[in-house]
C-alpha cells in the first residue's frame, strides 16, 4: 500500500541526520509520495507533512512532490475533497521546504507547462512562489526577476482577447492571470518604495530594475495588443485594471516620468550579438510607445503627469512612439498609433507648429507612414481616420511648414489620390494667401511658382498613365482653373501668368497629346471587344484584362466593356476641364492684348 511505503521511508529517514540523506532516499520519498497522490491518499500524505517529527524530511525532500501534486490538483474537480487536500499540501510545502529548492521546483513546473494549462498553472503556483521569494535572503532581486520573466515568457505566446465577448469569456484565463501576476509583484514593489522613502539615495537598484523590466514586458504584452477602450456591460475591464496597476508600479518606484521623456540608450542591455541588441531596442520602443498611449490617450496616471510641457514638445517627444505604432499592421496596435497622434495634435492650436520641426526626421517619416495607412490598410475606418489625422497635422503647421510638408508629400507619396488631396490643400492655402487679412509669402510669387512646377506637370510627359493619375490631374486642372479665374493678368499676384508658357509646355500640351492617345487606344480596344463578342459563341466568355498596368480579375466581355467605357468617361471628364482651362487662358490673354 502506498501509505505504508511512505511511512516506512519516513521512519527510516527520521533516525538520520540531515547531512546523511542520500539520493536514494530522495527518490524513494518522491515515488512513494507520488503514489499516495495518484491513489487518492492525499489526506494521509497531508498528515505526514504536518507531523512535526517529519519537519526536517519535508524541508529537504518535499519540493520533489510539486510536479505530481500539480497534476493531481488539475485532475480532481473543484468540489472534490481530495483537491482541497492537495491545495493544503501545496501551502504546507511553501511554508516548510527549503526556499531555494522549492523556488527552482516551482519555476520548473511553470516552465514545463504549455497551451491551455499555462494560466491555470501560473495562477495555482503564484501564491507559493511569492511565499518562497519573500523568505529568500540571497539573490532575492535576481530570483524575483527570473520568476517574473519566466511567467511573462510563458504567457506571451497566448492570444490576447480583443472583442468584448472574448474578454468576457477569457477562454484561456489570460485576463485573470495578468492581474494575479500584478498582485504577486506587489510585496516587492512595496519593498522598493519603502526603501526609497527611508533614503533619498536608494542605491540597491537590482530589485527596482527587475520590476522595470517586468513593467516594460507587460506594456508590450498584453497591453500593446489589448483592447483598452471602456466596454459597455463590463464593469471592471481586466486589461484596464492591469494597465492601471502597471502605471501605479512605475509611478511608485519613480520611473513613470523618466520613461516618458528620457531616451534610455544607456539602460539597454549591451549584447555582443547585434541581432539581440536590435531585438532589445525594438522591444523597448514598443513598450515606451504603449506607455505614452496609456497616459496621453487613456489617461492612466494622468494625475501624476506634469502640466508644464507645451503641446509642441509633447508632440516632439511622441513622434518616435507614433512612428513605431504606425509601422505595425495589426489593427489593435495601428489604432493606438492613430489615437496617440490625434491626441497630441488636438492639444495644439492651428498654425502654431513651427516649420523648424520638419527638420526632425520623425516629422517626415510619420506622415509618410500615415500615407501608407491611407492607401494600403485593408480596413476602411482606419483609412478614413488616417486621412483626417493627416489634415489635422497639416492644419497645425505655420504657412512655411505647410509649404515644406506639401513639397515632401508630393515627392514621396507615390499615390495619385494622395497627391490630388495635397493639391486641393495647396489651392486652399493660395485662397487664404489672396485675402488681405491673411498675408503670407509662401503661397504667392516665386515660392508658389516653385511649388506649381511640382504640381502642374506629368510624371512621364504625354506617355503618363492618365487613368492611374486621374485624381492628381483633375486636382491640378482645378487648381489651374482657380488661378486663372482668380488672378488677373494685370495683377499677377500668384505669378501664374509669368510662368504660363512653362505650364503650357510641361503640362497642358502633353496632357492634350496624352488624352488623344489614351482615348484612341481605349476606343480601339472597345471596338475589338465588340467584334470579338460577335464572333464568340456567348457573350459570357471569360477573358483577362489589364488596366493601368494591373491585371484585373477574370471578367466577361460585357464587364470588360463597362470598365473600358468607364475609363473613357474619365478621359472625357479630364478633357472637359482641360478645355475650360484653355478657354479661360485664351479669353484672358485676348482681353489683355485688346487693352494693350
Amino acid at each position: 500500500m502506498a501509505v505504508d511505503e511512505l511511512q516506512a521511508i519516513i521512519q527510516r529517514c527520521q533516525i538520520l541526520e540531515e547531512a546523511d540523506f542520500k539520493g536514494e532516499d530522495f527518490n524513494l520519498f518522491q515515488v512513494a509520495g507520488q503514489k499516495c497522490l495518484e491513489d487518492g491518499y492525499a489526506a494521509q500524505l497531508l498528515e505526514v507533512i504536518q507531523n512535526e517529527k517529519n519537519k526536517v524530511i519535508i524541508k529537504n525532500m518535499g519540493w520533489n512532490l510539486i510536479s505530481p501534486l500539480v497534476r493531481c490538483i488539475f485532475m480532481y474537480k473543484q468540489d472534490d475533497d481530495k483537491r482541497e487536500h492537495c491545495l493544503r499540501i501545496l501551502d504546507q510545502l511553501a511554508q516548510l521546504c527549503n526556499p531555494k529548492e522549492l523556488f527552482l521546483g516551482l519555476l520548473e513546473q511553470i516552465e514545463q507547462t504549455s497551451g491551455e494549462q499555462v494560466c491555470p498553472t501560473v495562477m495555482l503556483l503564484l501564491q507559493p512562489l511569492q511565499t518562497v521569494l519573500l523568505k529568500l535572503q540571497n539573490k532575492k532581486a535576481y530570483s524575483v526577476g527570473l520568476s517574473l520573466a519566466m511567467i511573462m515568457n510563458q504567457l506571451t505566446p497566448l492570444p490576447v482577447p480583443y472583442t468584448k465577448q472574448q474578454i468576457q469569456e477569457d477562454k484561456l484565463g489570460l485576463c485573470q492571470c495578468c492581474n494575479a501576476v500584478v498582485d504577486f509583484a506587489k510585496p516587492f514593489v512595496n519593498e522598493v518604495v519603502k526603501n526609497m522613502e527611508k533614503s533619498s539615495e536608494y542605491n540597491d537598484m537590482e530589485l527596482k530594475e527587475e520590476l522595470i523590466k517586468f513593467c516594460m514586458k507587460s506594456l508590450k504584452y498584453p497591453l500593446l495588443t489589448a483592447q483598452l477602450e471602456q466596454l459597455e456591460g463590463i464593469e471592471e475591464h481586466p486589461f484596464r485594471r492591469f494597465a492601471a496597476e502597471i502605471i501605479d508600479i512605475l509611478w511608485g518606484i519613480g520611473e513613470l516620468i523618466p520613461l516618458m521623456f528620457v531616451h534610455h540608450k544607456d539602460k539597454s542591455l549591451h549584447w555582443e550579438d547585434q541581432e539581440f541588441a536590435d531585438m532589445e531596442r525594438k522591444s523597448s520602443a514598443d513598450s515606451l510607445a504603449c506607455l505614452s498611449y496609456l497616459i496621453l490617450v487613456q489617461h492612466f496616471g494622468v494625475e501624476c503627469f506634469p502640466v508644464v510641457f507645451s503641446p509642441s514638445y509633447l508632440l516632439l517627444c511622441n513622434m518616435t512612439h507614433i512612428e513605431v505604432l504606425l509601422k505595425r499592421t495589426e489593427e489593435s496596435v495601428l489604432s493606438k498609433g492613430l489615437d496617440l497622434f490625434e491626441s497630441c495634435l488636438l492639444r495644439m492650436e492651428d498654425n502654431s507648429l513651427l516649420h523648424h520641426y520638419l527638420e526632425f526626421r520623425d516629422f517626415i517619416n510619420v506622415p509618410e507612414d500615415l500615407v501608407k495607412v491611407m492607401t494600403l490598410c485593408p480596413m476602411e475606418h482606419m483609412r478614413k481616420k488616417s486621412l483626417n489625422i493627416l489634415q489635422l497635422f497639416i492644419d497645425k503647421f505655420d504657412t512655411e511648414g505647410k509649404y515644406t510638408l506639401f513639397r515632401c508629400l508630393l515627392k514621396t507619396s507615390n499615390h495619385a489620390g494622395v497627391e490630388g488631396y495635397v493639391i486641393k490643400n495647396i489651392k486652399d492655402q493660395i485662397h487664404l494667401a489672396s485675402t488681405k487679412e491673411y498675408d503670407n509669402i509662401w503661397f504667392t510669387g516665386h515660392h508658389l511658382i516653385s511649388l506649381l512646377d511640382l504640381v502642374l506637370s506629368l510624371p512621364e510627359g504625354a506617355e503618363t498613365d492618365l487613368l492611374q493619375n486621374s485624381d492628381r490631374i483633375m486636382a491640378s486642372l482645378n487648381l489651374l482653373r482657380y488661378l486663372v479665374i482668380k488672378d488677373c493678368d494685370s495683377d499677377n499676384q500668384t505669378g501664374v501668368w509669368t510662368t504660363l508658357g512653362k505650364i503650357e509646355q510641361n503640362f497642358l500640351k502633353p496632357l492634350r497629346v496624352g488624352l488623344n492617345m489614351s482615348k484612341a487606344h481605349y476606343e480601339a480596344e472597345i471596338k475589338n471587344k465588340k467584334e470579338n463578342r460577335k464572333e464568340a459563341q456567348s457573350s459570357n466568355t471569360v477573358c483577362s484584362l489589364t488596366v493601368s498596368g494591373e491585371k484585373m480579375p477574370p471578367m466577361t466581355t460585357g464587364m470588360q466593356l463597362q470598365v473600358l467605357h468607364s475609363a473613357l468617361f474619365t478621359f472625357d471628364l479630364i478633357e472637359s476641364v482641360l478645355a475650360r482651362v484653355e478657354e479661360l487662358i485664351e479669353v484672358k490673354t485676348k482681353a489683355v492684348m485688346d487693352e494693350n
